[in-house]
């Protein structure tokens, strides 16, 4: 069971359901955030063999739409997928943006919480190469090294993967990243509210920025500056900064805008 608007749904070419032959059961969701309410619309039908079997509930911190969970948020999940019988995993993609904006450990919304098992974004948070899968409740998934094997996931020389999550975990380089990219978030948001003919769509809680132009000009402003459409027939766009965007690149950017809006 996973949000409409999740990675694994919209963003992997359905590999999730032709590697692991498993189903996605989605939901509507209008801010890519799932409650326990919004999973019972497809947690149901375990004895109906017609129907395939809800086994896990997925969501992802941050979210697709930049929005970000809270700790009890989780947690209410948590505690009503595993009253089902249903184990929660978490994309943690964009895992360390959340904390930062949350400013709390990581532990605060994953494990404390019921998090069974999450995936850690590296190259997200400044590595060249490399994610890891955290187990974090040994119960929830058996035989994980032949599980990685068997997805052909065993990475040669995985010491130049390893050496790269030591050196960003090791200290605070992971938050330090993911505090600089939040804040360029805020620096295009604010200038964004400050121009005309542009709207905001989501709020703006992590390192994401979703907005909303006339078709035309994202047309021209994709030319000067790589984006994605994210609704390409209503117009909305997303931009998105990282631990490497600087204040004159959110500046330039905003400058750019500002002189496709005109012509």
């Amino acid at each position: 069971v996973c949000a409409e608007s999740a990675h694994i749904n919209v963003d992997e070419g359905g590999a999730p359901e032709r590697m692991a032959g498993l189903k996605l059961l989605t939901v509507p969701t209008p801010d890519g955030k799932l409650t326990p309410e919004l999973i019972d619309r497809q947690a149901w039908g375990w004895e109906d063999e017609h129907r395939a079997m809800p086994q896990v509930v997925s969501i992802t911190q941050n979210t697709e739409l930049g929005t970000v969970y809270t700790a009890d948020e989780i947690r209410a999940i948590c505690e009503h997928a595993h009253g089902m019988g249903m184990k929660v995993h978490l994309d943690g993609a964009r895992i360390a943006n959340a904390a930062a904006s949350l400013d709390v450990p990581m532990r605060t919304f994953t494990n404390t919480v019921g998090v069974d098992v999450l995936s850690y974004g590296g190259t997200k948070n400044g590595m060249m190469f490399g994610e890891a899968v955290v187990v974090l409740n040994p119960d929830a998934v058996r035989q994980m090294k032949h599980i990685r094997k068997m997805s052909m996931q065993l990475a040669s020389k995985m010491r130049f993967v390893s050496v790269q999550l030591e050196a960003l975990l090791a200290k605070d380089l992971w938050l330090r990243n993911a505090r600089h990219a939040n804040a360029m978030a805020r620096r295009l948001a604010a200038g964004v509210r400050e121009t005309d003919g542009v709207e905001i769509l989501y709020p703006v809680e992590a390192n994401a920025v979703f907005a909303r132009l006339p078709h035309e000009v994202s047309l021209r402003l994709q030319k000067r500056y790589r984006f994605y459409f994210w609704d390409e027939t209503a117009g909305d766009v997303r931009w998105m900064c990282g631990f490497d965007t600087q204040e004159e690149d959110v500046d330039g950017f905003l400058q750019a805008l500002k002189e496709e809006l005109a012509r």
